[in-house]
């Protein structure tokens, strides 16, 4: 009796280790995370993909995930080169390298990250003229990622790109470019039209110097010209005199 009673006391001990230590202690590290454990508010190491242990109420674990993060940079109030006041939004593509620096040189990364592309979207953009950003703004990007990339990578963090989203400009900008663009089409329209009657004149201006060069050219076109008059009975008749005959009368 004795003995079954300490071993009641064996497993209720091992029962409470089990509950109290072991179950509080296992962790699960998904594949696109990592564990940072920290023990005792010191770094102790980081944890990999899969089932983990750690010891409960002295270790204590912080999960980084380390996939291609998206964020937006929130709509910037930007004065260009030339004084013109654009918004402008981008969104940066990040991704941690280094869960460790990652959490313990910042704070918080994703807030560190996002307030640093804001003020370098600020001063780049305002360092170019408006028809460069709405026609570079692959540079303009471009630019953008080596700043913030220089900044980040103390915290561990790459920045794989960045794109610029909206340039929103002024409402009399947009007029102001929508009639550029209205009197544009209508040069472009006029400098067509006159093309096409410079071309037609030319042709008629070569058909009359054929007939003229012709014998009896002039006539013939006068004779068909005259047939097809004749085909419409509200036509007036028209007396057609040849043109040798005024010839000797001139004379």
């Amino acid at each position: 009796m004795e003995g079954y009673e300490v071993a009641s006391a064996i497993f209720a001990i091992i029962f409470i280790i089990i509950l109290f230590i072991i179950i509080p202690g296992i962790r699960i590290v998904n594949q696109y995370e990592r564990g940072i454990v920290l023990r005792l508010g010191k770094y102790s190491r980081t944890l990999k993909p899969g089932l983990r242990v750690i010891i409960p109420y002295i270790d204590r674990m912080i999960k980084v995930d380390v996939r291609t993060t998206p964020m937006d940079i929130p709509k910037q109030e930007v004065i260009t080169r030339d004084n013109v006041t654009v918004n402008v939004d981008a969104i940066v593509y990040f991704k941690v390298l280094n869960a460790e620096k990652a959490v313990l040189e910042t704070t918080n990364y994703t807030y560190a990250t996002s307030t640093f592309a804001q003020t370098a979207l600020r001063d780049v953009t305002g360092n170019f003229d408006l028809d460069e950003i709405l026609s570079k703004r692959d540079e303009i990007s471009e630019k953008i990622r080596e700043i913030v990339d220089v900044q980040t990578d103390k915290w561990g963090i790459d920045i794989e790109n960045v794109k610029l989203q909206n340039i929103e400009l002024p409402a009399d900008m947009k007029r102001a470019m929508a009639k550029q663009a209205e009197a544009e089409r209508e040069r472009r329209a006029a400098i067509i039209s006159a093309e096409g009657e410079k071309s037609a004149a030319a042709a008629v201006a070569q058909a009359a110097d054929l007939l003229a060069r012709t014998p009896g050219g002039i006539n013939i076109r006068t004779l068909q010209t005259l047939e097809k008059i004749s085909s419409d009975p509200s036509q007036k008749t028209v007396i057609m005199i040849p043109s040798e005959l005024i010839d000797k009368l001139a004379k």
